[in-house]
């Protein structure tokens, strides 16, 4: 019979993780944490500005292709913002914290001024009008022969006439360094990885696109060794998750991004300490048998 756990922290059921997207991939190699907290435990993360931002131009990139080509214009696109913005708020009502204090609706004015200043920007870096993509926001998911479930989100994806695919990605940031730029392109190389394990196609193209700073277009040409290399390097990762799972040992990692976690009240690295772990830690053989002695029974 199987039990259902709860979280102490959250009050909601918890469970062993059953995949991998490209976000929790990450999350466990910046901070095994930092997974823990978000997969498992569940913690609630109050809406951040610049994420928020980054949904809805993303959310105002995708519609603006429901449009005639001729029709893709900044203009067009500006005007999705606020209609955009109002059925995020809708669908989240929880978004409104982001502007407490914001009588006159400045605050949010110049929140949704800097969103405009990135769409305007997408412009500079693509030409809509000649862009046909034949999913936008496609959901993907294959599981690999050892059974590990890969799935995500890719923002657009194109073909060409001739039958070559291309994956797009929109960041809102700015474009990393030379040092991070293989980083920031692993989740597209994870996304190539689960269209070729689910199509069978080896995307020709992979596309970052960063709307933030100068703007930029970081593109690579993936071949079946680069995704042989991705899927061993998760099957590999996803077997340390498991470890962590089965042990409840999920260190705290300091880097450069702990000045921005939600968490660190949880984070011992912080002084914190993690809510009591919610799930049935693996018994051992001395567990299983406290007096050593294999002949031993219980009563």
């Amino acid at each position: 019979m199987q039990h259902t756990e709860t979280s102490s922290a959250t009050g909601r059921p918890a469970a062993p993780p059953t995949g991998l997207s490209p976000s929790r991939a990450g999350d466990f190699l910046t901070c095994p944490l930092l997974y823990r907290l978000r997969v498992i435990d569940r913690l609630p993360e109050p809406p951040s500005s610049a994420a928020t931002r980054g949904t809805l131009v993303h959310a105002v990139l995708e519609r603006l292709f429901d449009s005639p080509a001729a029709e893709r214009t900044p203009e067009r696109a500006l005007g999705l913002l606020r209609p955009q913005w109002e059925r995020l708020l809708g669908e989240r009502p929880e978004l409104g914290s982001l502007f407490p204090d914001d009588p006159d609706g400045a605050a949010l004015t110049r929140w949704l001024a800097d969103a405009e200043k990135l769409v305007g920007q997408w412009f500079r870096l693509e030409d809509p009008t000649r862009l046909h993509p034949v999913e936008r926001e496609l959901y993907v998911e294959t599981a690999l022969e050892s059974g590990l479930l890969l799935r995500g989100y890719i923002d657009r994806v194109d073909v060409a006439p001739t039958g070559e695919v291309r994956l797009v990605d929109y960041k809102t940031g700015r474009a990393p360094s030379r040092d991070f730029e293989g980083k920031a392109m692993f989740q597209m190389k994870f996304y190539a990885l689960v269209v070729w394990r689910w199509k069978g196609v080896i995307p020709k193209r992979l596309q970052l696109v960063y709307l933030g700073g100068g703007g930029d277009v970081v593109s690579y040409d993936p071949d079946q060794a680069d995704l042989l290399a991705v899927e061993r390097k998760l099957q590999a990762l996803w077997e340390r998750i498991s470890q962590a799972v089965a042990t409840g040992d999920f260190p705290a990692t300091r880097n450069r991004l702990c000045d921005w976690c939600d968490h660190q009240a949880s984070c011992p690295e912080f002084g914190g300490t993690p809510p009591p772990y919610p799930l049935p830690l693996a018994r051992t053989s001395d567990e299983s048998d406290p007096t050593g002695d294999p002949m031993s029974k219980e009563s």
